[in-house]
């Protein structure tokens, strides 16, 4: 963990916000599912893009990752833009996830290997409430031969097969593999092979 953490604490050091500020394309798509007062947690949320853009829409969010530096950024930014968030700084892995807590989950391009990925769904789904709804994206097994990002280790990536078995108890809105074409990050105008889910969590199991 001590690694992990020295990694990403390097890569959020500097002042500039490494993915930029503005939400998650996918995510900004997703408006209507958004309901002003509910709570949310941002899982891996980095320097808080996501987390500030969805207090901006009127909910009340939780913002966890690994790096002290990049929750700082994201309180800065939330100051700057006049809303106000939640910071929690947690090894995702061995973090106490709360139960049946959220309205909403978010996370996007959270890449751990395939035993973590499956730990982390899980915790993911168990963190909603009946009827809460999980949105995810991340890279694609065919980003693996990307050279714009992302990792190149297959065991790293994700499947629609993969997500619809980890979640297996969950009703499926939406789950696709797709390439699409950057609009802002470190690699504006570049494609990116991800798969999107949004899936609920049924009133009864």
């Amino acid at each position: 963990m001590k690694d992990r953490q020295k990694f990403w604490e390097e890569r959020y050091a500097g002042k500039d916000y490494l993915f930029g500020t503005e939400p998650n394309d996918f995510l900004v798509t997703q408006t209507d599912r958004l309901i002003p007062g509910a709570r949310v947690l941002a899982v891996a949320d980095g320097e808080g893009r996501n987390g500030v853009w969805l207090a901006e829409q009127g909910l009340n969010v939780l913002s966890v990752d690994l790096s002290n530096n990049a929750l700082a950024k994201a309180r800065a930014l939330a100051a700057d833009r006049g809303v106000s968030i939640q910071t929690l700084q947690a090894d995702l892995i061995n973090w106490n996830w709360p139960v049946a807590a959220f309205d909403l989950v978010v996370t996007f391009f959270i890449h751990s290997d395939s035993r973590e990925q499956q730990i982390l769904l899980n915790a993911m789904y168990q963190a909603l409430k009946p009827d809460g709804v999980l949105i995810f994206e991340a890279y694609g097994k065919a980003h693996a031969d990307n050279e714009f990002g992302g990792p190149d280790d297959p065991d790293r990536l994700y499947s629609s097969a993969l997500l619809r078995q980890s979640l297996d108890r969950a009703e499926i809105l939406l789950l696709q593999e797709k390439t699409v074409i950057r609009r802002g990050g470190r690699f504006p105008g570049k494609p990116a092979a991800v798969v999107r889910l949004v899936a609920r969590r049924p009133q009864r199991q």
